[in-house]
């Protein structure tokens, strides 16, 4: 997660050629064509594991993107090449909408040419959409039961165990794998130190981390913005404590910076000037604040306190990290003064448990496209 976009750039779809496994020589000698696209943020770090160990097993692989939040900057960061399509059109339905069917409009060329054998994301609309207009067997993972539809559904759909089916989809395409998405990377995280210092934060800062609500999201409820602005307020009465705000979009920045100008001249709450990597500053925070799914999930997984200030309709998971005490909800202003702020020792080598949750994901993944590919 990026606190800045970055200059977009159109660069060439990324398809390359990789030695074939055996398992791709047993399947008829045929290299699967796999079309994943990246329609929001939390997408990019999400795939590149996936990305490589679908590398390894030999699929040949079409990446597009859409030009939202900072996708473009994470696939930089990770020096992923793909031609991005679309933008972020809003908070309003009927230009989201609009958007998307222009985007379809967009990548229609695109897939007409390259014609791939199977398309995977998570959850981007116009990914189904066209997924189902051209015939191409869809999969589509998803970690929130309550997101809207386009009117169109994936053939498969993939999600944690603890998500309840939503009677929409046939059970036996829907796929399901122990723990949350985020344990797919975060297993993979190693700190680096000196985000503190690059962010002018002293060893003896209590330090908190906040996400803004996604206030142009399609499930935004305005008790979020309550909820964020009374958590601001309490910690900048509080000595000691820096507030780090990660702006979600270009706009939210300035926003910020005019509703409390006197956190921001006296450096008790900042932005960080620069791109900085999300999960290390997350850990070597003292705690986390977002109004959204996947940073709170994050910092669960990290092991580092988290509070969430989401107020839409709450998913499954994050009941599921509440109940097992990795995440803390809050309801009303009132729990704003239950924060606990208490200085974290955050080790240099930390150890997860999870990487299993990657291996589980991509062999469904490889199971569902021999079975789109080579149906009996």
């Amino acid at each position: 997660m990026r606190s800045q976009n970055l200059p977009s750039s159109d660069a060439p779809v990324l398809e390359r050629s990789y030695p074939r496994t055996m398992a791709a020589t047993l399947n008829d000698c045929h290299k699967h064509k796999l079309w994943i696209d990246l329609d929001n943020s939390p997408h990019v770090p999400f795939f590149v594991p996936i990305i490589e160990e679908l590398t390894k097993r030999g699929y040949n692989l079409l990446l597009t993107a859409r030009d939202n939040a900072q996708v473009l900057e994470l696939l930089d960061y990770y020096h992923l090449k793909c031609r991005h399509y679309g933008r972020h059109y809003g908070k309003y339905k009927v230009v989201k909408a609009l958007g998307t069917g222009l985007r379809v409009l967009q990548l229609t060329p695109l897939i007409l040419r390259e014609r791939p054998d199977f398309a995977l994301s998570h959850g981007s609309r116009t990914q189904i959409i066209l997924s189902s207009l051209m015939g191409i067997p869809c999969l589509a993972m998803s970690d929130y039961e309550h997101a809207s539809s386009a009117g169109f559904q994936p053939d498969w759909i993939m999600v944690p165990e603890v998500v309840p089916d939503n009677g929409r989809m046939d059970r036996n395409h829907v796929i399901r794998y122990h723990g949350i998405k985020e344990d797919v990377y975060v297993p993979r995280f190693r700190p680096t130190p000196g985000i503190r210092a690059q962010l002018g934060l002293s060893e003896e800062d209590l330090v908190v981390t906040i996400r803004p609500p996604a206030t142009e999201a399609h499930y935004h409820n305005p008790e979020s913005d309550q909820l964020f602005r009374c958590v601001v307020e309490y910690l900048s009465q509080i000595a000691g404590v820096r507030i780090v705000l990660l702006p979600r979009y270009k706009t939210q920045g300035p926003l910020l910076r005019r509703l409390w100008p006197d956190l921001f001249s006296s450096g008790k709450a900042l932005i960080p000037e620069h791109a900085v990597d999300g999960l290390n500053l997350m850990w070597f925070s003292d705690l986390v604040v977002s109004g959204g799914g996947t940073m709170n999930r994050e910092a669960a997984a990290l092991g580092v306190p988290v509070y969430s200030i989401f107020r839409g309709k709450q998913a499954a998971v994050d009941r599921y990290l509440a109940a097992s005490g990795r995440l803390i909800l809050l309801e009303n202003p009132n729990d704003v003064k239950t924060i606990r702020l208490v200085h974290r020792n955050p080790s240099l080598k930390p150890t997860f448990s999870r990487a299993s949750v990657l291996a589980r994901i991509v062999e469904n993944i490889a199971s569902t496209v021999e079975l789109a590919c080579h149906p009996s």
